[in-house]
């Protein structure tokens, strides 16, 4: 008789787990009071019955209680628990993953103490060491206290070449540079579709991760390996392009694939000091290389020589400072002074903004752009006249000085 009360003791005993998404949660005021009048006319009525059920009465009505009651425990919890908060996840992901590790007693207890504490919204995403067996309304508390995150973070800013960020990858995690310049040896290992290397332009060169190392903040998981930790990049630059719907986006809007796109925003990440410069930088590649603004469809970037440098061991230099053996070096697999197109790989990793930017760079006719005044802002030209003004510009405010400002 009990089971034909429907009271659905089996959802309680486990918990409430999954059942309640954020923003889902019902109000837990207002409405008619006829729910709650049938709810202790059904805890009445199986209190009768089973008042005749003599030592069973007991168990019985612990859990009946259990399903009118949210689970949860009482004390600060012992022990230890490491728990993570991933990007995306809701008060329900976020119960769950407790509710798992023995920390609380339900994910319901859990949502309905994030819902009471107005702060629970302030979680942070990462990892975090609590308490198995905690009351849920201390879980929230301990889960806003700045030192229960467990943080081994390290940041790769935009544009920052991969040698470097085997540099502060080493330095973070005390993992050799050898073992992550080993490990990116083999893009398609860490997880790179061999289509991205897939051109248009007839250019062929070596399969890179340049290009692929998102940069963002990243938690690097305790004893993580540099195969691990790259490839954890990788993930990131993927989801990010799908977001951005790149791949689609640069064949059909563009007309050019994928990887001539990356290496474009790679380029203009390079090239610009200020991020409402990546679009337009973009737009000067595209009239260069693809719509016939120039003869020879050459760059002429400083920046790719510089990267080869990099390659080499050699400290990059100032435009000024290049010498015309370098800027002419046919051998420089970088170079786009004499050499038409695209370089043969990215020469960055770039950022979102500067991928955006490849896929919407503004309508323009410019063929060149400057840097005029030490705050990096960017001057645009489509003619001699233009640049002889911009190069006025940077002589006045002393970015360009010599024989060039005479």
């Amino acid at each position: 008789m009990i089971d034909d009360l429907d009271l659905g003791f089996d959802d309680a005993e486990r918990g409430e787990k999954g059942r309640h998404r954020r923003g889902a949660v019902r109000k837990r005021n207002g409405g008619s009071g006829g729910g709650r009048g049938k709810t202790i006319f059904a805890l009445l009525m199986a209190l009768v019955l089973l008042g005749g059920i003599g030592g069973g009465a007991y168990v019985g009505f612990d859990r009946i209680r259990n399903h009118f009651v949210t689970p949860d425990y009482d004390g600060p919890g012992t022990g230890e628990a490491l728990v993570e908060v991933k990007a995306g996840d809701t008060l329900t992901d976020i119960g769950n993953n407790l509710y798992d590790a023995g920390v609380v007693k339900s994910t319901k207890a859990f949502i309905e103490a994030a819902d009471a504490n107005s702060r629970s919204k302030n979680i942070q995403v990462g990892r975090y060491k609590v308490r198995k067996q905690m009351k849920a309304a201390d879980v929230i508390t301990l889960m806003l206290d700045p030192k229960s995150r467990v943080i081994n973070g390290v940041t790769i800013p935009e544009g920052t070449i991969s040698l470097n960020i085997y540099q502060i990858l080493s330095k973070q995690t005390k993992i050799p540079v050898k073992d992550f310049q080993d490990a990116a040896k083999d893009p398609l290992k860490l997880g790179v579709p061999a289509f991205w290397f897939n051109r248009e332009d007839g250019k062929k060169g070596p399969k890179s991760i340049e290009g692929f190392l998102y940069p963002s903040t990243y938690e690097i998981p305790p004893k993580a390996t540099a195969e691990q930790i790259l490839s954890m990049m990788v993930n990131e630059f993927l989801r990010v392009t799908q977001e951005l719907n790149f791949v689609d986006r640069a064949q059909k809007e563009r007309k050019i694939s994928p990887y001539e796109a990356l290496i474009t925003a790679s380029i203009a990440e390079a090239e610009s000091v200020n991020a409402v410069d990546l679009p337009k930088v973009s737009r000067v590649i595209y009239n260069r290389v693809y719509a016939g603004k120039i003869g020879c469809k050459c760059l002429g970037i400083d920046s790719g020589i510089n990267y080869y440098f990099r390659l080499q061991g050699k400290d990059p230099k100032d435009s000024d400072d290049l010498l015309q053996s370098e800027i002419n070096d046919l051998k420089n697999p970088y170079n786009t002074h004499n050499v038409a197109g695209l370089p043969i790989t990215p020469i960055s990793n770039p950022g979102q903004a500067a991928l955006k930017g490849a896929l919407e760079p503004p309508p323009g006719d410019w063929i060149f752009f400057m840097t005029v005044d030490q705050k990096g802002t960017m001057g645009y030209g489509s003619n001699d006249a233009d640049f002889r003004k911009l190069q006025k510009q940077m002589c006045d405010n002393k970015v360009l000085t010599g024989e060039n400002c005479t």
